[in-house]
């Protein structure tokens, strides 16, 4: 890979000087994402969703406001660094969030259909993600405070090595989502009883036996948990291969590429999990309906 001190003094960071039109569209998105998610954690009871997807939302409003003051400034170094660091790793914990909604779900329809309990589920994955996140994070500062091409080098190899494993991450989930749900299928395709319906764990152990329905509120739910995640590896996909070409490499340097498959795409998983929030189908706050479902 290429340094990212390459560049000239003159020239942009970019190699191009990004859109101040565009980055105070993701600036607002992304802003008004993160006031949705905070007030839906609060309203729900959901606090998992304040240190996965709102500090997601965060995160990237920081970034693109990185870029836009580099849409006047973009020769800054310090804003280049900003949003470098900030957009590889904002993602992350986004990911995070669809990790822990999934073991919800688990325990929602049934544990049995699991090869593994919901809780190790979730602390397996989210252990990956965190371990993505440090090798980026730490590729990404050392390719920030290089002072030689060979370093910024090094450090963009790192970036790229930890977003691939959380490329793979993400298709491991979605492979053991997709096993799941199947189990769940054909195991409640001649089920004629379903256990309570209940955020809490089943009251007795023949309730444990039955599966939980999958009413239209869990099924609105996993669909836009199989939305955002598409989303996420899109983006994954994209930045595997703009990495791969360097730090001003072609596709480093093509702003409309970044805008969709960067911002956009997390722009639309962001916002699935607002528009058909976790937090009615699982969240603490659902109330109880002790009625069999048949």
């Amino acid at each position: 890979m290429s340094g990212v001190f390459d560049i000239n003094a003159d020239e942009s960071r970019y190699g191009y000087t990004p859109s101040r039109v565009a980055t105070i569209v993701f600036v607002v998105l992304f802003g008004i994402s993160s006031i949705l998610h905070l007030g839906q954690a609060v309203k729900y009871r959901t606090w998992f969703m304040l240190i996965t997807a709102f500090l997601s939302g965060v995160m990237e409003t920081v970034g693109w406001a990185a870029r836009f003051y580099s849409s006047f400034h973009p020769t800054n170094t310090m804003a280049y660094t900003i949003q470098t660091s900030v957009l590889v790793l904002a993602p992350t914990p986004l990911l995070a969030a669809n990790f822990v909604i999934f073991g919800r779900l688990i325990r929602q329809l049934g544990e049995r259909y699991s090869r593994i309990k919901p809780r190790f589920y979730t602390i397996l994955f989210t252990s990956c993600d965190v371990f993505s996140i440090l090798i980026q994070g730490s590729g990404g500062g050392l390719a920030a405070s290089a002072k030689t091409v060979n370093g910024a080098r090094l450090g963009g190899n790192i970036v790229l090595a930890g977003i691939t494993i959380q490329a793979i991450i993400i298709v491991g989930f979605s492979l053991c989502a997709i096993e799941y749900f199947v189990r769940y299928r054909t195991a409640t395709r001649t089920q004629s009883d379903f256990r309570l319906v209940a955020t809490d764990e089943p009251s007795n152990a023949s309730q444990e036996l039955l599966p939980g329905r999958f009413t239209p509120e869990l099924q609105r739910l996993t669909w836009a948990l199989i939305g955002s995640t598409t989303f996420l590896f899109i983006r994954s996909v994209y930045r595997i291969v703009e990495l791969s070409g360097g730090w001003d490499g072609r596709i480093m340097r093509m702003e409309i590429l970044f805008n969709i498959l960067d911002g956009a795409m997390i722009v639309l998983a962001i916002y699935c999990t607002i528009i058909v929030h976790p937090g009615p189908a699982l969240g603490p706050s659902k109330a109880r309906n002790d009625r069999p479902i048949a």
